[in-house]
């Protein structure tokens, strides 16, 4: 069997959630809005640090960053697991930075190892704009580089 790279399986990933949007009939824009803007559509995530499908992140990274679309609800979020293995130490809870878009989550991890974390899921929906519109699921992957030698 050969051997899928963490980009490949993000790709993979990305290509699922976009089937099961257009499976669902499309992403649910606000009730009575008659056209698509960027104040009626839900929340998306628009960058992350580490980066999605990043390789020999340092395994000393103290945090993880997600930046949304728009504002988002404070006190509200989901980091969930994608599986008990792959899901990094949380340390503390998760804040949100001045900008009300960037939530931030202080993280213990380990060299060598794969993390996914889902950013709101199919069952956990607690990323939510201002309005109460959950973001569209996301998940983050990337992998630790080797321990420095000593």
């Amino acid at each position: 069997m050969a051997r899928m790279t963490v980009r490949g399986s993000v790709l993979a990933i990305v290509a699922v959630v976009i089937a099961q949007v257009v499976w669902a009939g499309g992403v649910d824009t606000q009730e009575g809005a008659d056209e698509v803007t960027l104040e009626s559509v839900p929340p998306v995530v628009v960058k992350t640090v580490p980066e999605a499908g990043a390789a020999g992140i340092d395994p000393a990274t103290k945090s993880i960053k997600v930046t949304f679309s728009k504002p988002m609800m404070d006190q509200s979020w989901s980091w969930s697991t994608a599986s008990k293995e792959t899901f990094p130490t949380l340390e503390g809870k998760p804040k949100y930075e001045a900008d009300g878009k960037t939530c931030v989550v202080d993280v213990k991890l380990e060299a060598g190892k794969t993390y996914a974390v889902w950013l709101n899921s199919g069952k956990f929906r607690n990323f939510k704009d201002k309005e109460g519109r959950p973001a569209v699921p996301y998940l983050l992957v990337f992998k630790t580089g080797d321990a420095p030698a000593n």
